[in-house]
């Protein structure tokens, strides 16, 4: 029995073998000149697999070891299509893997099964995007299946001769190896996912994980942790985490109901304060905005519009997710542990948001979306935290464009253009947030509106962003011949880049997105000290000219109290940046410091953080980040 079921052991490990030695090839130049043990990403990397291979092998222990022998031909066959099933899964995550680190920079983790709630949208991405890759995963398994049930036929009948009670005394022994497979140490603490990451080079730490191995981890954390677990990271009193935000963030509260809560007087103090439009661009990262240092030609209309705003020129994303973005946007939220605010419970009401912050000032709020609302959790999350409307794709009539992600941008901001002239007609006051959609894999859009970019497929992403450009164009084009246009704060602001990637720990340029804010009397200005989407989200406010009592984790560029400092979530990993400095803590690692040197430019790929002595104080506080996040969102004190 140990020798049959070794075998299928030995099966596993060498598709897992296989599928990282295609990665170490295809991504050897990442790390060949490093100066890290790459070769050793076998030996640790067969321990993860060792981890998978023997919790897969449970089941058909407990089959073989239990199972009476007038039921062997049912055990038989169970077990030969279960490891059938196996396999094949292995062979098609294994295969998966590949465009998903391709897009991703990492292996298969919880984002892998996270959007399958959503198949309408996610499939259509999927055979859009990867005919191809799907194609050979399905032959391959079509071929394994073949020669499986070609040569297994009665693999396990054998073992059922052997007497029952032989065998339920073999049970422990082999549970025991299994147990040590699973646990792959003798220490105190079990093996786990941080022990793959034993280099400062990222790619070699995921090419070290297994695929299997990570998706069903980050499951795991996420269901029996909905945040994470975030006492991995490192250990330290809520007291002194608390402080240690407050004095980087440079926040004066004493409110124990809401620790960051506080009055914030406007610089541009007025008897009619203005209305707020938060335009939110999918996925627009800066190597594509020239205006803050990217490529030429893609956003002209942005470019254009930042001489006559305030442009952020050196702002950086929540995260990597749309959720985190609109967090920070619409909320001055930093990114939670674990999964993000719009979809977790304790932020469904009673959460702060532009909207609870402007209510009592009688604004009109609302939630612009030119797809469904339902995904992401999106209208629950705005709907329970005090917006008064949610307009998507259902509210759309007679559309012009519809992709599979919704209608166009175009389509977005002539409807919302209607919307602000009703409410201005009705002298009511408003403050929206709009999401586009149109640079979204599999990037379709009404490809004759704009003049297509050279040499570049029609529904790439480049394209994609220069009719997401021409869409903001025609917006503020539309609302510049209207009343409502100079009594209006319009923020033009991304959530993430389009793919964040590199061989940093934490790509930290890679977080790098463009913002600008506008309207009838707003003064240009180039601001190009750090910024974050928080302090976005306060200027914005500061320059409606109301004082306001809120929450939010940044300041407003024109307060003396605003911080050149930015907290950036890469999967399980935060880095915090103050100045050239960077802290990264991980789970079950010890953390680090870094410094880091700007890309010369938008096509410098190389580096950009290099290893140096660590500095306490702000690996520290990057700790103090993660458990007051974690803190206030599981206390309900983000109000």
């Amino acid at each position: 029995m140990l020798k049959k079921l070794f075998k299928y052991y030995l099966l596993l490990i060498s598709i897992f073998f296989i599928g990282r030695l295609f990665l170490f090839i295809l991504y050897f130049d990442n790390f060949k000149n490093s100066d890290v043990a790459y070769w050793l990403t076998f030996i640790y990397g067969l321990r993860m697999d060792t981890i998978t291979a023997s919790i897969l092998l449970v089941i058909p222990l407990i089959v073989l070891s239990f199972t009476p022998i007038k039921f062997k031909s049912i055990a038989n066959a169970f077990l030969k299509y279960y490891f059938l099933v196996v396999f094949s899964l292995a062979i098609y995550i294994e295969n998966a893997t590949l465009p998903f680190i391709a897009q991703y920079d990492v292996r298969p983790n919880y984002l892998f099964v996270e959007y399958l709630i959503y198949p309408k949208e996610v499939f259509a991405m999927i055979f859009a995007d990867y005919k191809a890759e799907l194609l050979i995963a399905f032959m391959m398994i079509g071929m394994f299946i073949y020669f499986y049930l070609k040569h297994v036929k009665d693999d396990f009948l054998k073992l059922f001769e052997i007497s029952y009670t032989k065998r339920a005394l073999m049970f422990l022994p082999i549970l025991a190896l299994l147990f040590i497979g699973v646990r792959s140490s003798f220490g105190h603490r079990g093996a786990n996912i941080s022990d793959a990451m034993y280099t400062t080079n990222r790619m070699v730490n995921e090419i070290t994980k297994n695929s299997l191995h990570s998706i069903g981890y980050a499951v795991y954390s996420n269901a029996v942790h909905e945040g994470g677990e975030v006492k991995r990271y490192g250990k330290m009193e809520i007291k002194e985490a608390l402080m240690r935000v407050k004095k980087r963030l440079n926040i004066n509260s004493n409110n124990d109901n809401s620790p960051l809560s506080r009055i914030q007087k406007s610089h541009f103090k007025t008897d009619k304060p203005k209305n707020l439009v938060i335009f939110v661009q999918e996925s627009m990262g800066y190597q594509f905005v020239n205006a803050v240092g990217g490529e030429d030609g893609i956003t002209p209309n942005f470019n254009r519009l930042s001489k006559e705003a305030i442009l952020f020129k050196d702002l950086y994303s929540n995260g990597t997710r749309s959720v985190r973005g609109l967090a920070g946007v619409s909320a001055g939220n930093l990114a939670v542990p674990g999964v993000g605010v719009l979809k977790r419970n304790r932020s469904q009401k009673d959460f702060f948001t532009i909207a609870s912050a402007l209510k009592p000032f009688g604004y009109h709020t609302s939630f612009i979306y030119g797809g469904e609302s339902r995904f992401d959790n999106m209208q629950g999350w705005y709907n329970g935290n005090g917006f008064d409307e949610i307009i998507d794709q259902s509210k759309f009539e007679n559309p012009t464009f519809v992709a599979p992600w919704g209608v166009c941008d175009e389509d977005l901001v002539v409807k919302a253009n209607e919307e602000f002239k009703k409410l201005h007609t009705k002298g009511q006051k408003f403050a929206t947030v709009m999401f586009s959609q149109s640079n979204h894999s599999p990037f379709e859009f009404p490809c004759e509106k704009i003049e297509l970019i050279k040499d570049v497929p029609p529904n790439s992403v480049k394209n994609a962003i220069k009719y997401a450009d021409h869409a903001i164009g025609k917006f503020i084009e539309l609302a510049k011949k209207e009343p409502y246009y100079k009594d209006t704060v319009f923020v033009i602001v991304a959530d993430h880049n389009v793919r964040v990637y590199g061989d940093d720990m934490v790509p930290v340029d890679m977080f790098h997105i463009p913002a600008i804010i506008l309207g009838g009397d707003i003064k240009p200005m180039i601001y190009d000290k750090i910024t974050t989407q928080p302090d976005v989200l306060a200027t914005a406010l500061d320059l409606i000219g109301l004082d306001l009592k809120y929450p939010i984790m940044g300041h407003s560029i024109f307060s003396d109290e605003k911080q050149n400092v930015s907290l950036m979530q890469f999967h399980t990993s935060y880095a915090l940046r103050a100045d050239d400095r960077v802290a990264i803590v991980r789970p079950g690692q010890k953390p680090l410091t870094f410094l880091y040197k700007n890309p010369k430019t938008y096509l410098d790929k190389k580096n950009h953080l290099t290893p140096i002595k660590s500095d306490e104080e702000l690996e520290k506080d990057a700790l103090a980040f993660v458990v007051t996040l974690d803190y206030i969102y599981n206390k309900k004190l983000y109000r």
